[in-house]
């Protein structure tokens, strides 16, 4: 994946892990002996920014370390802000090359340019005072197809909705599958 800013969420995850602590732990709940001998559980730190996030599902330490990372770097999409502004915006050019003629937004979660494409519909969600349909907008694609994109992510459905009750708002409806 090609870097689109300077921004942390928008790094190569090499870049990123330059910068951050982990931790490992003995995970809580159930698990018998196994769970209580292996510090299997891990944390994640972003020193810069304090973002951190933690993963214990898995037996497996390297399998939490995975699912840690991902969780990192979603966190740091949502609540690293880049300053957009209505006037100076104009589409980058490797999004518009995602959305191609048919001007939809659908980036899987495991394309390695989705976490940059939350990152900047958060940022116009932000400077639109969480207007979906002036982030749709800006964006080029319609408002329905910019909801659906939120839908298909709960954390980021559940992060864009306190923004919106935050800028008096109401919610979006449920996530989709």
């Amino acid at each position: 994946m090609i870097e689109t800013s300077d921004n942390p969420r928008d790094w190569t995850e090499e870049r990123v892990l330059e910068q951050c602590r982990w931790e490992a732990f003995r995970g809580p709940g159930p698990g018998g002996q196994k769970r209580n001998k292996t510090s299997s559980a891990v944390r994640v730190t972003h020193v810069p920014s304090g973002i951190s996030a933690t993963a214990a599902e898995s037996r497996s330490q390297a399998g939490n370390r995975r699912a840690a990372l991902r969780r990192l770097r979603l966190r740091m999409a949502l609540e690293l802000r880049s300053v957009v502004t209505h006037e100076g915006f104009a589409l980058p050019e490797w999004l518009a090359e995602m959305l191609g003629s048919g001007k939809r937004l659908k980036v899987s979660p495991r394309d390695g340019a989705y976490l940059s494409v939350v990152g900047l519909v958060v940022d116009l969600l932000d400077a639109s005072g969480g207007s979906v349909s002036v982030a749709a907008g800006m964006l080029g694609v319609s408002t329905a197809n910019l909801v659906d994109f939120l839908q298909r992510d709960e954390e980021l459905l559940s992060f864009v909705n306190r923004m919106r009750v935050g800028g008096k708002l109401k919610p979006l409806g449920g996530a989709r599958r």
